[in-house]
């Protein structure tokens, strides 16, 4: 039986600023990736996301960001390695402290937006975030399948979970297309579930080249952010079940 994990970026609410149905999207999900404060998310809202996971039975992950609450982490920085440790290791704790405190742990951490790209691409700097995973002891790092976080993660005996994506399009190198480009993201749902489910199936898809890409696909984002992100994952969850494949953190 095929296995796939569902994650979803969580908690992005700030204040008195509401973002995303969280309370609608957590009991379809196996993996929530809470926002740390960083790009969004606070100490309320961290607290009240991990207590939401816990309800669920859904594994509670980090999602630590550049210092960019304005461009809502999406906007790329000049960072040396070292403040890329310094400022993953820091917001995940927060996010394993409230998990703690409600009687859980944390299970996995990923990257939010640019930073996230950038150490794709980025040796040194997939290193530094490989490095802050191994330092949080027995945390899974969830990367983009075939990136530099991958190697990296692989080099310091770090396990590593190969991340896909049903609604955004990629390149013909495995890396995401850019946001601000046309087609970035897939709009048609139909379109996004046949892409996941032969990530799933066939570990392929095709990139906006036409060509095909090979993917390791350990874990599927979802965007909570996204309009009708509830009816997506219901219809991703209605289409892994006709075809026997079972949702599960890894």
């Amino acid at each position: 039986m095929k296995v796939i994990d569902l994650n979803c970026d969580m908690g992005e609410s700030y204040g008195a600023w509401r973002m995303g149905d969280d309370r609608g999207i957590m009991p379809l999900i196996s993996s929530a990736n809470i926002a740390c404060g960083f790009h969004a998310g606070d100490p309320g809202t961290i607290r009240e996301s991990v207590s939401l996971a816990v309800q669920n039975g859904v594994a509670i992950g980090a999602h630590p960001s550049l210092p960019d609450l304005q461009g809502f982490g999406r906007r790329a920085m000049k960072v040396s390695p070292q403040e890329v440790y310094d400022l993953v290791l820091y917001q995940a704790g927060a996010v394993a402290a409230f998990a703690r405190a409600a009687g859980s742990r944390l299970h996995h951490l990923k990257i939010h937006g640019a930073l996230y790209n950038m150490a794709a691409r980025d040796p040194a700097l997939a290193e530094a975030i490989a490095r802050a995973t191994r330092d949080l002891d027995g945390v899974i790092l969830y990367a983009l399948s075939g990136s530099a976080m991958m190697d990296a993660a692989r080099a310091l005996g770090v396990r590593a979970v190969g991340e896909v994506f049903a609604d955004r399009s990629y390149q013909s190198d495995g890396t995401l297309t850019p946001r601000g480009q046309p087609g970035a993201m897939i709009t048609d749902e139909a379109a996004a579930v046949a892409q996941a489910l032969r990530m799933v199936l066939e570990g392929k898809l095709r990139s906006q080249q036409g060509e095909e890409v090979a993917v390791d696909a350990g874990t599927l984002c979802l965007h909570g952010d996204q309009p009708g992100a509830v009816r997506f994952a219901k219809a991703l969850r209605e289409a892994f079940g006709a075809r026997g494949i079972r949702v599960a953190a890894p």
